[in-house]
């Protein structure tokens, strides 16, 4: 199915900022994940803690409080969180937000928006703006900080590459880039062969970040100063904190 093309203002309360134009909702996401994201049923289905907590295993709150930790336990300047998150993440996140510190979260497609809206009480420090991560409406080092949760397996390569340039450009020097996602599990995991199953029945570009590390993604000539890399649970899942 095909989401209604309309301005994340005219779904969204206070919290939405208005853009000139919606941009074009990506075929793979309506091809490969309608029944996770884009389906209004799906995010019925999805939007329970517990389920999202049953799919990592037990680890949401684990890899939840990772990356909160590297965005601070005050989180100050400005912050961008790239893609809607299912769970309690984004709302814990607003928690931390400083006084005059600012949030905006974006996405391509308005029924998550939407979603995330009805999670988040009205907050001026707080926007939600229908954009494609890999092509951000923002100025070049814009922001303080990002987080990318559980984004990048979602994406095909050529995606991924864009998003991650994206996140790159917009974040200052010396600014943080913070990932958590999907990993290569040490060979004699339990759950190695179910996610494998998993990962070619539904998660087709998710194998990637098995065969390959994230920084592989990185453009060639913006590197960043410093990686610093954690893995979790066996090596499924990964923290990456980049900095610019």
């Amino acid at each position: 199915m095909t989401p209604p093309a309309f301005g994340v203002a005219a779904a969204l309360p206070s919290l939405a900022r208005p853009v000139p134009r919606a941009p074009v909702i990506p075929r793979y996401l309506e091809q490969v994940y309608w029944w996770a994201y884009v389906h209004p049923k799906a995010v019925q289905l999805f939007e329970r803690e517990w389920l999202v907590n049953l799919i990592l295993f037990g680890n949401y709150g684990r890899l939840r409080d990772a990356a909160l930790a590297d965005l601070g336990a005050e989180v100050t300047g400005k912050t961008l969180q790239i893609a809607c998150v299912y769970g309690n993440l984004t709302p814990k996140l607003q928690q931390r937000l400083a006084p005059d510190a600012s949030l905006d979260i974006v996405d391509i497609l308005p029924i998550q928006l939407k979603n995330l809206a009805g999670k988040l009480p009205a907050d001026p420090r707080v926007a939600l703006v229908q954009c494609d991560s890999s092509s951000l409406a923002a100025a070049d080092a814009s922001y303080d900080q990002a987080l990318l949760f559980f984004l990048l397996h979602e994406q095909p390569e050529q995606v991924r590459r864009a998003t991650l340039s994206e996140a790159m450009r917009v974040v200052r020097p010396g600014g943080k880039i913070v990932i958590v996602d999907y990993h290569r599990p040490v060979r004699m995991h339990p759950l190695r062969l179910l996610m494998t199953g998993v990962f070619r029945k539904l998660e087709p570009y998710a194998m990637d970040l098995w065969q390959r590390e994230v920084e592989d993604f990185l453009p060639a000539g913006t590197r960043p100063a410093s990686i610093e890399k954690l893995t979790y649970y066996g090596g499924l899942y990964q923290k990456l904190v980049l900095v610019r």
